[in-house]
């Protein structure tokens, strides 16, 4: 059998691959402090006698577009979008320290401050930040988090974890949709991140350019079955001359 049919083979499910990760790039167009996911491919000769005029399409390290997407302004006290290369720590639902982009929090019903999906919102020494009931919440600028109660002055009730990833230990995307380093560890507090308060962070998802990626993968996908094809069929002919010879 052709080895044609091999090499066509990884083309299609790398082509297959991008359309799905475009599409859930698509999906999430709208959805804030979403990072578009990138698919890499590189071509690997096929080693064997013979010329290597064969290559096999093999998956590369993947990871996000890291670019901030556009400011919301929303007005609202409990809206933050982290300035620079910042990210908000919170606990995962496997109970470790994850990172997100999105700043919608609230005000849970056990006094906690959450995320917008119900996870708990870390403050920069690591733990869970009470509210007190009743009391109006503002933030500042460096993640200080102010509550006041009717008829008393501000008083601090804590500051968010803003933490800086380095090039030495990027930020990779789980399976659950948050962030964590490659090496596993917490990430230290940024003393010097910055939020802005009463916005929120968009997708950097680019929709036009996705829906261009989509349309070259099926075009891609189309053209490695008709390679297939092509060697489905040039098997059968060989093989219906092998018959008539013998």
């Amino acid at each position: 059998m052709d080895r044609i049919i091999y090499t066509s083979m990884t083309g299609a499910n790398a082509a297959a691959q991008r359309q799905a990760v475009l599409s859930h790039n698509l999906a999430n167009a709208s959805t804030q402090g979403f990072r578009a996911e990138m698919a890499t491919f590189r071509s690997v000769p096929v080693q064997g006698e013979g010329a290597n005029t064969r290559v096999m399409a093999l998956e590369a390290t993947s990871g996000h577009l890291n670019t901030p997407g556009p400011v919301q302004r929303t007005g609202r006290n409990l809206d933050a979008m982290a300035a620079g290369n910042a990210w908000f720590a919170v606990q995962g639902l496997d109970g470790t320290e994850a990172y997100t982009r999105a700043g919608s929090f609230e005000v849970s019903q056990a006094g906690q401050l959450v995320t917008a999906n119900g996870l708990t919102v870390l403050s920069d020494g690591g733990a869970p930040i009470d509210i007190p009931a009743g009391s109006e919440i503002s933030l500042g600028s460096d993640g200080t988090i102010t509550a006041k109660l009717q008829g008393q002055p501000p008083a601090p009730a804590g500051r968010l974890k803003l933490a800086t990833p380095t090039p030495e230990d990027p930020l990779r995307r789980g399976d659950d949709g948050l962030f964590r380093a490659t090496s596993g560890d917490p990430v230290p507090n940024d003393a010097t991140a910055r939020l802005l308060s009463g916005a929120l962070e968009g997708s950097n998802v680019n929709a036009v350019e996705n829906m261009v990626g989509m349309i070259a993968a099926a075009r891609q996908f189309e053209q490695q079955m008709r390679l297939m094809q092509t060697a489905e069929t040039n098997d059968k002919s060989a093989s219906q001359l092998l018959s008539l010879n013998g």
